[in-house]
């Protein structure tokens, strides 16, 4: 499943309101459907009845960070695509991957063109993902029709 304006869902999630609603208009004008948290608590709470196709969260913030929220994130939805940023982003890819976690992490403030550049990899990998699931079944359904 690919990451398709105007109908999937993003999560954008950071505690400084501004940076939630500037990344939230940058992606409502790409056409994605951006619903915002300054608590990612809240974002959590959501996902229970929601399932966005792709998180955007800040690293840093005050009742839940956001490697703990990714972590949470792939739990509740493992379909879901993560992106992290932070001021100290080297800090924190180097303690999400010591986790055993390969969450893709932008360095804080993220320049609008590399955000977008960033969401059409996932898009990519999550393409490439679907392929590769989709290959036994298709060997397989040659195998039944000789």
């Amino acid at each position: 499943m690919m990451l398709k304006p105007e109908k999937d869902v993003v999560f954008v999630v950071d505690d400084e309101e501004m940076i939630t609603s500037s990344l939230g208009q940058i992606l409502g004008r790409e056409g994605f459907d951006v619903f915002g948290f300054t608590n990612p608590l809240h974002a959590l709470e959501r996902m229970e009845t929601m399932e966005p196709a792709l998180l955007i969260s800040d690293v840093m913030m005050p009742q839940l960070n956001g490697i703990e929220l990714a972590i949470q994130t792939k739990i509740v939805r493992p379909e879901c695509r993560i992106l992290l940023f932070s001021a100290a982003a080297s800090e924190f890819s180097t303690q999400a991957w010591a986790g055993g976690h390969d969450f893709r992490l932008l360095q804080k403030p993220v320049h609008p063109a590399i955000l977008l550049q960033e969401i059409a990899m996932l898009q990519a990998s999550r393409a490439d993902a679907a392929r590769l699931s989709l290959a036994p079944e298709e060997s397989m359904d040659l195998r039944l029709d000789e």
